[in-house]
């Protein structure tokens, strides 16, 4: 008579699983678009909505839409570089001289690229990759949020970044979302220790936009940290060979920005070359001179107004703080600040250089879900998306950035 069979033998164990961030790319990415499908929806309703008013406005004004969202302002310069490469410079009235190696390479890159194998034109690439770029920066947002605060803070934070007040840059064909995009990603890299990936999207911020000196930053600090921590510890024994992916994406993280500043400097034969180009663009840093200077110069209400916004703006960054964001992420979004406001350049564009610090918009989402009812958040954000729209044609239909 032989023996039953053991329970193991009919039904034998499943294999572990990998944790979810271990598993293939293959295996991850269909549930993790599944998950961020919400943050994508509310994301592109905003940006909807705010593309159809500005698109009415426009008719109703006479004037093209197309135009005024793919081939003005710094869109120009950048189809002007995938079209011809570097070269171009504009000499001013007052004998000031304006080069194109002002804008960083990627962009125009992708620009070629997509002109090149469809019919879309320059200025059609440039919108499509600011569209594309839009929601892939979205999802990063929604990751980041998700990860830190869980999937409703991760969405209201994806549909809070794009009815931010100079939205309407999202919907241009500038390097905002693209640079986002990358920027968002990076971080959920480094949150999730992926340094090796994090490092490699930093190279490409790092030839999007200057900003990404923030980003380098973040990831910097939070490494230098991290050492130090474990150093006083006591874990010195194999410091280096335990975290050896994390220097290496220190260490690469850098590598797109300085590329180009090498760059600019062969081209030019000068080592500042880069930083001489930015400053005869008005864009050299001047520690917050230009902006005390500007609030100065107001009549007292508007001095009073712009003062308020400052402290508003402050107060976001303190909230930062206070909720003790992770501090890549923390570091990352005072950088981004910290950047656009020690500038000497115009300061219309201010806000816009500070829309890719979404971790400031993180307290407001979280702020928001304590509403406890989807109704009324779905209503707030109805309101702030509308108000975004009406503020973006009235800019892009004047005389220029706000």
């Amino acid at each position: 008579m032989s023996a039953e069979p053991s329970p193991q033998a009919t039904h034998p164990r499943p294999r572990p699983q990998p944790p979810q961030e271990h598993r293939p790319l293959r295996a991850r990415a269909a549930p993790a678009l599944a998950s961020a499908a919400p943050a994508l929806g509310a994301y592109a309703a905003v940006r909807i909505v705010g593309l159809v008013v500005f698109w009415a406005a426009a008719s109703a004004a006479g004037k093209d839409a197309f135009h005024l969202l793919a081939e003005r302002w710094d869109s120009i310069w950048y189809q002007r570089v995938a079209e011809h490469g570097y070269g171009y410079t504009v000499t001013l009235p007052d004998g000031g001289i304006h080069s194109d190696l002002a804008f960083f390479p990627l962009l125009p890159a992708l620009e070629r690229g997509i002109a090149e194998v469809t019919p879309l034109g320059l200025s059609g690439a440039g919108l499509l990759v600011a569209w594309a770029a839009g929601l892939v920066a979205a999802w990063g947002i929604f990751a980041v949020g998700a990860r830190l605060y869980g999937r409703r803070a991760g969405v209201v934070l994806a549909a809070l970044w794009g009815a931010y007040p100079t939205a309407f840059v999202q919907s241009m064909a500038y390097t905002e979302t693209l640079f986002t995009a990358l920027a968002a990603w990076s971080l959920y890299a480094v949150l999730t220790r992926r340094w090796i990936v994090a490092g490699a999207l930093c190279v490409l911020a790092g030839l999007t936009r200057p900003s990404a000196a923030a980003l380098i930053a973040a990831l910097g600090i939070t490494a230098a940290v991290t050492l130090v921590r474990e150093y006083r510890a006591g874990a010195t024994d194999g410091i280096v060979r335990r975290n050896v992916r994390m220097l290496a994406g220190v260490v690469l993280a850098p590598l797109g920005w300085l590329g180009y500043v090498v760059f600019a400097a062969v081209r030019e034969g000068s080592p500042f070359a880069y930083f001489d180009v930015q400053a005869q663009w008005g864009n050299s840093i001047d520690g917050g001179a230009a902006l005390a200077a500007f609030v100065l110069g107001l009549p007292l209400p508007g001095a009073l107004g712009l003062c308020a916004a400052l402290a508003g703006l402050g107060w976001l960054v303190y909230l930062c703080v206070r909720q003790r964001q992770p501090l890549p992420v923390l570091v990352y979004g005072i950088a981004v600040v910290v950047i656009s406001l020690i500038g000497s350049g115009y300061f219309g564009s201010r806000p816009r250089l500070m829309m890719p610090a979404f971790p400031l918009l993180l307290p407001p989402a979280v702020a928001l879900l304590r509403l406890r009812s989807t109704a009324r958040t779905a209503t707030v954000l109805a309101v702030l998306a509308a108000a975004s729209a009406g503020y973006g044609a009235w800019t892009l239909l004047g005389s220029g950035p706000p």
